[in-house]
């Protein structure tokens, strides 16, 4: 089906939402974030609260890494009280990144999820370079209202997934 091409293997609210213990369970060792509407309010540094993600994700032996399509100086500010590696201007959706992404954790495409808010970035080149991947809800300023042509493409595509049982939940149900 030409729509199954950016379907996430699950979603989840928010990145908070994600029970990474049952990821790590699964034989998951590194995850690729998105920044950008995924982890922080577009342009945001990280916070408190992210930072503390970071930490308990890394407690658990699970590795992380950024993959943005922003400039380095975007990323290495929002990592300021972070620990993880990134890859800048990946060129999102181009697979090439995420394979070099996968390559620089050490580990199997297997062991890779890749996090992100969009569908028609950050989950289609997941599924271009053969890795899991978890679509959370975006990020908005509370009160946001409008949210663009984009987003309302990507409710047509999760409403289309919500109706394929075999494309729905290959995790099994990572969310808390």
């Amino acid at each position: 089906m030409l729509l199954s091409r950016f379907y996430p293997w699950e979603t989840a609210d928010s990145v908070f939402s994600i029970d990474y213990e049952k990821l790590y369970r699964l034989g998951y060792r590194g995850i690729l974030f998105d920044i950008d509407n995924t982890l922080v309010l577009h342009g945001a540094d990280s916070n408190p609260a992210v930072d503390d993600l970071f930490r308990r994700l890394h407690a658990l032996g699970l590795q992380t890494l950024l993959l943005s399509n922003n400039s380095e100086e975007r990323i290495l500010r929002f990592l300021a009280h972070i620990d993880a590696p990134y890859l800048a201007e990946a060129d999102k959706p181009a697979p090439a990144a995420y394979l070099r992404a996968v390559e620089l954790l050490g580990l199997a495409k297997g062991q890779v999820i890749v996090i992100g808010d969009q569908l028609f970035t950050d989950v289609y080149g997941a599924n271009r370079a053969g890795l899991a991947s978890i679509r959370v809800d975006f990020l908005r300023h509370p009160g946001e209202r409008h949210f663009g042509k984009r987003r309302a493409a990507e409710n047509l595509v999760l409403w289309c997934w919500r109706h394929s049982p075999a494309y729905r939940h290959r995790l099994g149900g990572i969310v808390k």
